[in-house]
């Protein structure tokens, strides 16, 4: 298949259903498949491959963008952008090191300097862009925060309207920023699946287009550029093993299908990482479905974590996100809220990085996997920060000083 234009090729050929592989015409409106599982986009990568080289990324920029003949998008007026940015890897040097590794065996992918500070632009910049070209003008969805935020500023600045509904507890900064960047926007009585079900019942009423984590095949897309970046900054090569906070678990399955596509176009070889999907004790249905063996994982009861993002009970692209983590060779695991706000405070104390809770909940989790011999200190782990921790909560601080009094400045020595 040919490009459709010499200033933004595409190599999109068809969808296809994940579970089926029952084939779907691109470039018209797609929710989930007849069967209700995601659609994956599949490209030409023979034509890709053969006209485009590495080298011709390296001048680029615009981050996740420079990746265009990777992605669904035909026409370059419907790109949405805010000024993406490859995001930077940073070693944690003295901890890698303390905990016996070298300076690089840790190193975090910090996926909070991206555009409303989540990795949450990825795929929702995609899943607009591709709304805005297939005609949809009104986009609904649930959220636990930063996807809501991500679609209310993408959509505004693509001229969609957005209807946003999320759990009561969501962090207020979360539902500002969302209703600021123009959505409108709906505290529900419930959690992130029950607000998933309300977008689902209100599909015909309301004429909206849902957006949910997986429920379209484009998010994939945007979250596949992870992988494509990851394997870029590290010289096409990849690391031993990924740790990836999990909940619906867009990014796993991306990054996994972004490998795929890179071997298949010569840029990589058949190594993989170890993806790893990470989740709380009070909300790890993965977990458990890795653990008994099972395709798919249940409804979680009384699903409970302060790491909001990681707080989906159920996931839809469940068996995608156990698939890539057996067929890879790595593992799920769940770690407790208190390793995770431990693990936040040591990382920012020790390394002077602000995670978000979740991406504090990877380096839990690694620390928990060298206790068991899951992963060696010698190995190089990338873990995924999926939002800047600056959006959350933080412990209050009590000192101060009264400037008209004398001062022991003895004390500060």
């Amino acid at each position: 298949m040919r490009p459709t234009s010499r200033e933004y090729p595409t190599f999109v050929t068809h969808l296809e259903c994940s579970l089926t592989g029952e084939r779907y015409e691109a470039g018209q409106v797609h929710g989930l498949s007849k069967a209700g599982r995601p659609l994956l986009v599949r490209y030409d990568l023979d034509a890709l491959g053969s006209q485009l080289q590495k080298e011709d990324l390296a001048p680029r920029d615009g981050g996740f963008w420079r990746y265009r003949e990777f992605l669904p998008v035909t026409q370059s007026q419907n790109v949405v952008a805010l000024g993406e940015v490859m995001t930077p890897l940073v070693p944690l040097s003295k901890m890698g090191e303390a905990l016996g590794g070298h300076a690089d065996s840790v190193i975090v992918k910090d996926e909070g300097r991206l555009p409303t500070g989540s990795f949450k632009a990825r795929g929702l910049a995609l899943a607009v862009a591709m709304a805005k070209e297939l005609g949809l003008s009104h986009l609904a969805m649930p959220t636990n925060g930063n996807a809501g935020a991500a679609m209310a500023a993408y959509a505004s600045r693509a001229g969609l309207r957005t209807t946003i509904f999320c759990p009561e507890d969501t962090p207020e900064v979360n539902v500002s920023e969302i209703a600021l960047q123009g959505a409108e926007v709906y505290r529900v009585n419930g959690l992130i699946n029950d607000c998933g079900k309300l977008v689902g019942d209100g599909k015909e009423a309301a004429g909206w287009f849902d957006v949910s984590t997986l429920k379209e095949p484009y998010r994939i897309e945007g979250k596949k550029t992870m992988g494509l970046e990851l394997a870029e900054q590290l010289g096409w090569a990849l690391p031993d093993v990924i740790f990836y906070p999990t909940g619906g678990g867009t990014g796993l399955i991306g990054m996994w299908k972004a490998f795929e596509e890179l071997e298949a176009i010569g840029w990589i070889g058949a190594k993989r990482p170890r993806m790893v999907a990470v989740q709380a004790e009070g909300c790890a249905p993965i977990v458990k479905a890795f653990e008994d063996g099972e395709e798919h994982a249940p409804l979680w009861e009384n699903a409970h974590t302060a790491a909001a993002g990681i707080r989906v009970p159920v996931a839809v692209g469940d068996f995608l996100i156990l698939r890539a983590v057996r067929d890879s060779g790595g593992f799920a695991i769940a770690v407790s809220d208190e390793a995770i706000f431990n693990a936040q405070a040591r990382v920012a104390q020790e390394e002077g990085l602000l995670l978000c809770p979740e991406g504090a909940a990877t380096f839990a989790a690694y620390e928990q996997a060298l206790a068991t011999g899951q992963v060696s200190p010698s190995e190089r782990a990338v873990l995924f920060n999926c939002a800047t921790g600056l959006k959350y909560p933080m412990p209050p601080v009590h000192r101060t000083l009264d400037r008209h009094q004398p001062i022991d400045y003895a004390a500060f020595a």
